[in-house]
């Protein structure tokens, strides 16, 4: 059984009034929205238990906001650490998984390349190294896949460990 710690850590879906995924948080923070009546739990996390002093409460997994919150589009932050996520730790130039990966700008920066989810790719450090600062037309090398900007619910879906009951609320049944 979890400590309290760990449970109030738990990664919960969190949708807006129309069923319609909004973000993943803490239950900590699920269960504050449900106190102040801004949300209520639409599935549990396995029976795990949130423990005050005089209570114990259902630990949530999906909650649903009460009202509907208009959103701008969410777009997945360009970052080091989620480009590799997107291209799954795999090098783009090799197929390479183990050891340590960089990310590689298609077209060099100093050929105009720009810091954008097209130009950008996970690549191993042997590959970076070798391809240098040059196209992979110039270096010899080829492209696994041409990357591109993952939606919200590609990257939450190939990068977050899914629970089952969260598969429909993602479009994955």
């Amino acid at each position: 059984m979890s400590t309290n710690g760990s449970v109030i850590n738990r990664s919960v879906l969190m949708l807006n009034q129309n069923y319609e995924p909004l973000t993943v948080c803490s239950a900590r923070r699920a269960i504050v929205l449900m106190f102040q009546g801004k949300a209520e739990m639409i599935e549990t996390a396995d029976s795990l238990k949130i423990r005050t002093v005089n209570d114990a409460f259902d630990c949530p997994s999906v909650v649903r906001l009460w009202k509907y919150r208009r959103v701008p589009f969410k777009r997945v932050m360009l970052t080091r650490k989620n480009v590799i996520m997107r291209d799954r730790h795999r090098c783009q130039y090799c197929g390479h998984t183990k050891g340590a990966m960089t990310v590689d700008h298609i077209i060099p920066k100093t050929e105009g390349g720009q810091d954008t989810w097209e130009n950008l790719v996970c690549a191993w450090s042997k590959c970076n190294n070798k391809k240098g600062d040059r196209t992979p037309e110039e270096a010899g090398m080829t492209l696994l896949k041409r990357p591109r900007r993952p939606t919200l619910i590609t990257f939450i879906q190939q990068n977050i460990s899914i629970a089952d009951h969260w598969r429909p609320y993602l479009f994955m049944d």
